[in-house]
């Protein structure tokens, strides 16, 4: 497995706009040194615990992004360091991460999570659910956190059409979105990334307007599940 070559590879063939966010779920520490020593210094966990593990042996100028499911009490064990966290899908999370944000006297970064998959399995906000949230009073209170941007997940399928279709409504959503925060004074909604696309699909995301792509796969082969 050249992880090296593989980086290479993807980073030649995405654009420049485009962060690329390397998923090191279940992959050892020589692999993420590997991909880190061919100058990638962003990877991403979906698991708390390893999150913490990784960051407590790994080089500090990693930035670490929480993109699994994230639940309001295992917050605290990541907000001393966590980058980006992707997966924001309710109001009582982001309290939770402004809380412990609060508590480490920092500003979290957020990505909300957009539902646009087909399937029930995936989490996150509608559009309705979205406008409502950052109108509201109760947000606006909170100081320690920073929505940053959108993220969303594709059904999982091989019908190009039906990723593409979703990816639109996520860019369309994201497009409005920033007008919106444009002409606010929300110092806490200030939308740049829209984060959609992973190994299968993010060629089809970067086309409909992805800023950011979390690739796991293509760069470390194959998932172990342990």
């Amino acid at each position: 497995m050249n992880i090296t070559k593989n980086l290479q590879q993807i980073k030649a063939s995405i654009p420049e706009h485009v962060t690329l966010v390397a998923v090191s779920k279940t992959k050892s520490n020589e692999a993420i040194l590997e991909a880190y020593q061919t100058g990638q210094r962003i990877f991403g966990e979906n698991k708390v615990q390893e999150l913490t593990e990784k960051y407590e042996s790994l080089p500090k100028d990693i930035e670490w992004h929480m993109i699994g499911h994230l639940q309001s009490n295992k917050v605290k064990y990541i907000a001393p360091f966590v980058s980006l966290i992707h997966g924001v899908d309710s109001f009582k999370l982001l309290k939770e991460i402004n809380k412990r944000a609060a508590q480490n006297e920092r500003v979290i970064n957020c990505l909300l999570q957009i539902h646009i998959a087909e399937e029930d399995t995936k989490f996150g906000f509608d559009e309705k659910e979205v406008i409502e949230l950052i109108k509201s009073e109760a947000f606006q209170d909170l100081k320690n956190i920073k929505i940053v941007g959108l993220m969303g997940m594709a059904t999982f399928t091989d019908d190009e059409n039906q990723i593409r279709k979703e990816f639109k409504g996520l860019k369309n959503l994201f497009d409005k979105l920033l007008t919106l925060s444009t002409q606010g004074t929300l110092s806490t909604f200030k939308l740049s990334t829209l984060s959609m696309g992973m190994s299968g699909d993010y060629q089809l995301a970067i086309e409909e307007g992805s800023t950011m792509i979390r690739v796991g796969s293509s760069i470390f082969g194959e998932r172990n599940y342990h």
